[in-house]
């Protein structure tokens, strides 16, 4: 069982080095189902495999350019406030609800993620910084959800980067893994006061999580950004559906009710994604505005 553990962990250190994500989506169900750990102890090891394995895979999105400093520090430093809060409070909930909290937030930032895809919003320059009072909002809101379900938050912080930030994605990809390693440290620092960590174990996983990432961060500049935001949108859907299905009572998943809300969702997503579709851009008035100043310099 051991070395299904380290090969599904060096998947991690790829998912973290091209997606600048995923690592705590497959570390935490790696180390509930795989390794047999409690929850909240798979949540704690699961912010120190995230934290050292994004730390070393930061250092070739760097070297390549792909890190924006300043917004990646601001972001990281108010949301390790968040997380040491968010760390503190998951004391006090229980854990099939921090993982059923986890998934449904999975699925609705996955499905943001594939819409944008579909009708992306032009990006900033690959050198541009975002707005500090937006960063430091962000930061708050993806700290506190890194210490409550020990995810990284790079399934949180790519999206917040590249769909509202408008960062390239290659670039959300690097800062977000700059952000990931500052956060989970701090969010760690929470949990460690009450679960004890098996280090053989945490030290066995992050080892083979760095490997991954190392492979990972290398090809990650080579992919076409619009390809990389389709597969951490469907990465994320997958693992999302399987940490709820795992959580869910078996009951639900036959229950005539069950489907019933399930139907009525997805028809209303749909009927919802369907009206968004057809109104008319917001920028043709600007267009048109703008060639009219061109013609009357």
């Amino acid at each position: 069982m051991i070395t299904l553990v380290l090969v599904a962990s060096v998947l991690i250190g790829v998912s973290l080095g091209i997606l600048g994500g995923g690592g705590s989506i497959l570390t935490v169900p790696i180390l509930v189902y795989l390794a047999g750990q409690d929850t909240k102890e798979a949540i704690a090891t699961s912010l120190f495999v995230v934290g050292v394995t994004s730390l070393v895979g930061l250092v070739p999105h760097a070297r390549a350019g792909r890190v924006r400093w300043r917004t990646g520090l601001i972001f990281g430093a108010v949301s390790m406030i968040g997380a040491y809060g968010g760390g503190r409070l998951a004391e006090y909930i229980p854990g099939t609800v921090l993982l059923v909290t986890f998934a449904l937030m999975m699925l609705a930032t996955a499905a943001a993620m594939l819409r944008k895809s579909r009708k992306a919003k032009a990006a900033k320059p690959a050198h541009a910084e975002l707005p500090v009072k937006h960063v430091i909002v962000e930061g708050l809101v993806v700290g506190a959800v890194t210490g409550l379900v020990g995810s990284g938050g790079g399934f949180l912080v790519v999206p917040a980067l590249a769909l509202l930030g408008g960062l390239p994605m290659s670039v959300a990809v690097g800062t977000s893994l700059l952000v990931i390693a500052m956060k989970s440290f701090s969010g760690l620092a929470g949990h460690l006061a009450d679960i004890q960590i098996d280090w053989n174990l945490a030290l066995m996983v992050t080892a083979a999580a760095v490997v991954g990432s190392l492979v990972g961060s290398r090809f990650a500049g080579r992919i076409p950004q619009d390809t990389l935001r389709k597969a951490f949108g469907w990465f994320v859907v997958v693992m999302g559906v399987f940490v709820l299905g795992r959580q869910l009572p078996t009951g639900i998943w036959v229950s005539p009710l069950a489907w019933t809300g399930i139907g009525l969702a997805v028809a209303t997503a749909v009927t919802w994604g369907t009206v968004r579709a057809r109104r008319p851009p917001a920028t043709d008035a600007p267009q048109v505005g703008s060639r009219e100043s061109a013609a009357h310099p």
